[in-house]
């Protein structure tokens, strides 16, 4: 028996409930610094995030330090990619759900802080200090592997819609 295909959703759809339902992800940024031993400027930095969605755009918000290094990066380059990784659990985490996000990191609404520690409720502790701003990354593209052999380049509008 197969699939009704039109009951099978897209990978536009599965690409946004995946991220949807996690709360953390890798964030890559170029290093700005010239002062670490051996590594240029450019060179590749990643680092753990916590985030918090604004659902409507399928749009990550992360709230950071201007003390971390990914900030001081972000601040000399915008351009960031953000890998969100649905294999926690699998046997063969290779055959399991993973989107990358790439695109323009920018400072976010203030208003929406409330909203971020909503979904993390530890950041009440420090969401009003001075040096923690909101931003959110704006997708460009998606690059998204639904498992084994199903693997796509997605449209911003088509994570954003789910289509």
């Amino acid at each position: 028996m197969s699939e009704d295909p039109s009951k099978t959703p897209s990978l536009g759809a599965e690409a946004r409930a995946l991220a949807l339902s996690l709360d953390r992800g890798i964030l890559a940024t170029r290093l700005a610094r010239s002062d670490q031993p051996g590594l240029a400027p450019g060179h590749p930095y990643a680092s753990l995030v916590m985030l918090a969605w604004e659902e409507a755009r399928l749009t990550p918000l992360l709230l950071l330090s201007d003390l971390a290094d990914h900030t001081r990066n972000l601040k000399a380059d915008p351009a960031a990619s953000l890998l969100l990784d649905g294999t926690q659990g699998l046997a063969e985490p290779l055959t399991g759900p993973r989107l990358t996000l790439l695109g323009q990191l920018e400072s976010a609404d203030p208003a929406l802080k409330q909203h971020y520690a909503e979904r993390h409720p530890g950041s009440r502790r420090y969401l009003d200090f001075r040096d923690f701003n909101l931003y959110r990354l704006v997708p460009a593209a998606a690059h998204f592997v639904a498992g084994f052999g199903r693997i796509a380049w997605l449209s911003p509008a088509e994570i954003s819609t789910g289509e």
